[in-house]
């Protein structure tokens, strides 16, 4: 069985009607208002709805993060790449590629502030890198329900295939030469973010067009990569209102 966990994550889930809901549970210790409206949409859509003590719910969750809700659900239905190039929703295409990310919270954090950033779609790597799960739907709060996403074979050729739709490659790497704010982002165009230990990878490093860095003033020398998707996609937010108020 897959389960998705947390009152965001539950709620977007069945708002977004991407997956198919076997039952719910949920805490029959909490009675707040908040979990009260998780349990009117559940039968609104005719879920069925099992109260069960705390044990219960953290052995079905893995952890006592649940928040007192836990879905039995279908998996994620992940995406075509046409799809996510065809989901586009604003004047100029923004798709994130996330070259092997593997910790679920900075997945779910970067799914997150796509989301929020106006992106329109997220393509990840079949291998080597973290899916959609429970974790991942809960540290998006929602978002991983509602944001197209493929899973793909090959990143590098991914890549490829995005530049015959037209999309620029940006990619975010330390060894960029131009900064992170320096490019203009009004064009069609898809940010890579490589893993948390070697950042992008080299044969995808080779594919962009053009490679970014952010500046770093301090004794670190990189940025955790939730945070770095964060620092360009509202820069690109910045850029595209901008233009757009221009315009008017």
């Amino acid at each position: 069985m897959n389960y998705i966990y947390g009152i965001n994550a539950v709620a977007e889930a069945l708002k977004a009607r991407g997956r198919s809901f076997e039952w719910v549970g949920v805490s029959k210790e909490r009675h707040d208002l908040r979990l009260q409206r998780v349990v009117e949409e559940c039968r609104r859509q005719g879920v069925a709805v099992r109260f069960l003590g705390r044990g219960e719910l953290d052995r079905m969750a893995g952890n006592n993060a649940h928040q007192g809700v836990v879905a039995v659900t279908s998996s994620k239905r992940y995406n075509d790449l046409d799809d996510v190039v065809a989901a586009r929703r604003g004047r100029y295409s923004l798709i994130v590629v996330l070259d092997g990310v593997e910790d679920p919270h900075n997945l779910g954090a970067i799914l997150r502030t796509a989301d929020a950033a106006g992106a329109d779609g997220v393509v990840i790597p079949e291998r080597r890198a973290v899916g959609v799960t429970a974790t991942v739907a809960k540290a998006s709060a929602g978002a991983s329900e509602h944001l197209p996403m493929a899973k793909v074979t090959n990143i590098a050729r991914t890549l490829e295939e995005l530049k015959d739709k037209n999309l620029w490659i940006v990619g975010l790497d330390e060894r960029g030469v131009q900064t992170y704010d320096s490019l203009d982002y009004r064009m069609d165009c898809a940010i890579v973010l490589g893993s948390e230990g070697k950042g992008v990878h080299d044969l995808v490093a080779k594919k962009c067009d053009f490679l970014v860095s952010i500046p770093m003033l301090g004794k670190v020398s990189s940025l955790n990569v939730s945070v770095a998707a964060g620092v360009v996609l509202y820069e690109i937010v910045r850029q595209r209102q901008s233009k757009a108020e221009t315009d008017k």
